[in-house]
């Protein structure tokens, strides 16, 4: 059995961690998220919680979670909840987009939906992504996860913008989900570069080393919801050579929003602010 990547830096790794510098973060702006705004991630929402109980499977069979988004219609769908994490594509008709969404993590239980516990990056490659610069390094497990469903996904999106004369996509996860829903972006990015894309995550790790962040931040739309004291934003650390990109909304503890601008927001009301270090932090700020 796999273990869990971000469960085994959380509960295995404390001595590890006491040693680890707190980076301190430059404060940026923060600004209030209107209720229109929080809205419109409801659908979202639903899309990455259903990756948890479609199992892969038909999209009726998972109730009142699929039934949130009751106009999709799935498409492709696979994964055995191990090796490969469970994912789908389908088409919204009421947000007139393709849906890629993919199962993340559950931080109560200590078996894995990861790939791997290594902390190393590997380079992105012009092999998967054309076109694709230089010098960004990602989570080699992570990268693992996603280029089990690539070609899949691939396919899958193809075929239904051709079905549906679109080319409006959104790739959705939570957790390790968020991850492979960033490299997707990038993926079909460099492989469909008519496409029209957006990326909205929840509880996502950090992903890949600086030029990562920097380049998803220069080059994507991403929306990163993070959550009051969740600590699986924040690993794997910085000082091991990762970075989160620009684009986080906050939920503090009080259900407040916040937009945090920039790269790795400082401020008090953003996730690095009030989470310095994992043990900080609160696992179960992460469901």
């Amino acid at each position: 059995m796999l273990f869990n990547a971000l469960s085994a830096i959380l509960l295995s790794c404390t001595t590890a961690v006491l040693a680890v510098p707190v980076l301190e973060h430059k404060r940026a702006a923060v600004t209030p998220v209107s209720a229109a705004v929080i809205s419109s991630y409801t659908p979202y929402e639903w899309f990455a919680a259903a990756t948890y109980c479609t199992n892969g499977g038909a999209w009726a069979a998972c109730g009142s979670t699929c039934a949130a988004n009751s106009d999709f219609v799935q498409y492709a769908a696979g994964g055995d909840g191990d090796s490969v994490p469970h994912w789908y594509v389908g088409w919204s008709p009421s947000l007139g987009s393709i849906i890629v969404a993919h199962e993340g993590t559950d931080p109560t239980e200590f078996y894995s939906d990861l790939t791997d516990v290594e902390v190393l990056q590997d380079e992105l490659t012009t092999t998967l992504f054309p076109g694709i610069p230089s010098g960004l390094w990602v989570h080699s497990g992570f990268l693992s996860a996603f280029e089990s469903t690539a070609t899949s996904v691939l396919a899958a999106v193809k075929a239904l913008m051709t079905a549906h004369s679109t080319s409006r996509v959104t790739t959705v996860g939570h957790s390790l989900g968020g991850a492979i829903a960033n490299l997707d972006a990038v993926y079909l990015k460099t492989n469909i570069p008519s496409i029209s894309l957006n990326t909205v995550t929840f509880g996502e790790p950090r992903v890949g080393n600086a030029a990562w962040a920097t380049y998803i931040t220069n080059s994507y739309t991403i929306t990163r919801v993070t959550h009051t004291y969740d600590p699986v934003p924040i690993v794997p650390f910085e000082d091991w050579g990762y970075e989160q990109p620009a684009g986080e909304i906050h939920i503090d503890n009080e259900g407040v929003w916040n937009a945090c601008a920039g790269i790795e927001n400082g401020s008090t009301e953003c996730e690095d602010g009030q989470v310095f270090s994992i043990l900080e932090g609160d696992i179960l700020d992460h469901l």
